[in-house]
């Protein structure tokens, strides 16, 4: 595949969040603070609209612009910083763009920057990542 700095791809990685999602992610990663799965306690309690979504759930649907890029078994390093909360109801776009590309032990790697924002272009999420640049039918 041809990577080359300052390439950019951008995707919805979700759109109209379910509560739904948002409590299955609870289940999957064990994670049942009410400000998550508990509507009166969200509202009335932390002064919030209604429940918010996982930060880790934001990322795990943020680094899909990654994994569908460049398949998950060649990243190599993913960060993320949670910038603003998640809402069901939300759409998400995530891009990811180049920012560089070396030759590391042999490897092609591609290091970039990762953002996320809602409907209404609030950044969600920050990050980077780092890729092993594989050549079309090459696994890493």
């Amino acid at each position: 595949m041809t990577v080359t700095a300052d390439q950019e791809v951008r995707q919805v990685v979700v759109t109209d969040l379910k509560r739904t999602q948002i409590v299955m992610y609870a289940g999957a990663g064990g994670d049942f603070n009410p400000l998550h799965t508990d509507e009166p306690f969200a509202t009335r309690i932390a002064g919030h609209p209604t429940v918010m979504a996982h930060g880790m759930l934001t990322m795990g649907l943020a680094g899909r612009v990654l994994t569908d890029w460049f398949g998950h078994e060649n990243i190599r390093r993913y960060r993320a910083r949670f910038k603003a909360p998640v809402w069901p109801g939300d759409t998400i776009t995530a891009t990811a763009t180049v920012t560089s590309v070396d030759t590391v032990d042999g490897q092609r790697r591609a290091e970039l920057t990762l953002s996320a924002v809602n409907a209404a272009g609030v950044e969600v999420l920050s990050g980077s990542a780092t890729a092993i640049v594989a050549d079309q039918g090459e696994q890493a």
